[in-house]
């Protein structure tokens, strides 16, 4: 006789206490989404779920070092112009001048 629903979602709920299981809720913009989309594509994966799995097994194998280059963000690095240090500077100096206290400063 085949099992109710009431029955099979208590049998799952068990597996997920026995198993020790977390439910993860993620929210993906749509850029970083069409990335996961792509990468599911290569390699012939329809579940998101199985996705993830498996990105964060591989990134676990690669070790801390490898890890660390995989799953770091993208940083952004910040190049302060030869222009923009310039006029920083002067206005800094302006500023001095207008109020002028113990600082030394270079003209």
């Amino acid at each position: 006789m085949a099992k109710s629903g009431q029955e099979r979602s208590a049998k799952a709920a068990e597996k997920r206490i026995q198993y020790d299981e977390k439910e993860l809720r993620h929210r993906l913009r749509l850029g970083t989404r069409q990335k996961l989309d792509e990468l599911m594509a290569w390699n012939g994966i329809e579940e998101i779920n199985e996705a993830v799995q498996n990105l964060i097994l591989n990134a676990h194998a690669l070790g801390p070092t490898l890890s660390y280059q995989a799953i770091q963000g993208p940083r952004h690095k910040v190049q302060i112009s030869e222009n923009v240090a310039r006029m920083f500077r002067d206005e800094s100096l302006r500023e001095l001048r207008k109020d002028p206290g113990d600082e030394y400063f270079a003209s």
